[in-house]
């Protein structure tokens, strides 16, 4: 009896031991960086991706499963994938941006804007913050998930940890909480899915730094709350309602948002991808 508590019916470590398995890990490394010097030789961001990186190579070593299984096998299409995720996010984020500039939400001011070094900074943020979060989000935890209980109860369980995990993020507070909230599940629906039509990380990776550097250093928003790199423009707000405009927090606080994000993810649930290509995930 015992042993069915940890073994599946083929012998092998149930998926929630493994996804355990993989927070130790994580825990661990994250405790070694700090012994070594990482935390401080690197931006947080990058740190935290070499952590996350180092915990899911651990994990697919005691399963013996190659190390691009997670969606990182290296390929042309990969890049192309990347590529189209980019634009997608970047296009998202133009569009919510659009509507509630045409519903009178603010006005854009482009003295002092970022240079191109700057801008170039912005997405080397959000490059670290795509690869880290897609990988701890989108990656092992959600793989091993989606084997156990399939395809929208991982979904929705990812969603509500990627949501709940920006919680103490500057800003989340009244309705700007139940909004943001509201969309960054959203968003966890449309990355979850991205990964499972593809069977790659490219896409959702792609989306994730599309979205947040079109938020933050192209178009001036915050980004989830926080306000790392100077935007292109700058928005000026009209005194509209946060839930309109997604004020401070950024523009993805809104209720544009949260509509937009809706029509994408029935995007991506009718979309049919082929699919003759699956050997980069787990």
């Amino acid at each position: 009896m015992l042993k069915k508590v940890f073994l599946d019916a083929t012998g092998s470590i149930r998926n929630g031991w493994k996804i355990l398995g993989f927070a130790a890990l994580l825990y661990f490394c994250m405790l070694l960086f700090g012994l070594f010097g990482l935390w401080q030789r690197f931006s947080f961001e990058w740190a935290m991706t070499l952590a996350v990186l180092a915990a899911t190579v651990l994990c697919l070593r005691l399963e013996r499963a190659p190390w691009p299984r997670p969606g990182l096998k290296p390929s042309l299409r990969w890049g192309a994938e990347f590529a189209v995720g980019s634009l997608g996010g970047l296009l998202l984020m133009l569009l919510v941006a659009g509507c509630i500039f045409a519903l009178h939400g603010f006005h854009w001011q482009r003295g002092g804007g970022a240079t191109m070094q700057e801008l170039m900074a912005g997405a080397w943020l959000y490059l670290a913050v795509a690869i880290n979060e897609e990988l701890l989000f989108r990656g092992y935890v959600f793989q091993r998930l989606f084997k156990g209980t399939g395809t929208w109860i991982s979904l929705a369980l990812m969603g509500l940890w990627f949501a709940s995990a920006h919680w103490d993020n500057p800003g989340m507070t009244g309705a700007v909480k139940v909004w943001a909230t509201l969309n960054i599940f959203l968003a966890g629906l449309l990355l979850g899915l991205a990964y499972l039509k593809t069977r790659r990380l490219a896409l959702p990776m792609g989306i994730h730094l599309g979205w947040n550097w079109a938020q933050g250093s192209l178009l001036g928003f915050g980004v989830s709350g926080t306000m790392d790199t100077r935007g292109w423009v700058q928005p000026i707000f009209e005194g509209r309602p946060e839930w309109l405009t997604g004020g401070a927090f950024g523009l993805e606080a809104s209720l544009p948002c949260a509509l937009l994000c809706g029509l994408a993810i029935l995007g991506l649930a009718f979309w049919k991808p082929r699919l003759e290509d699956t050997s980069g995930h787990a």
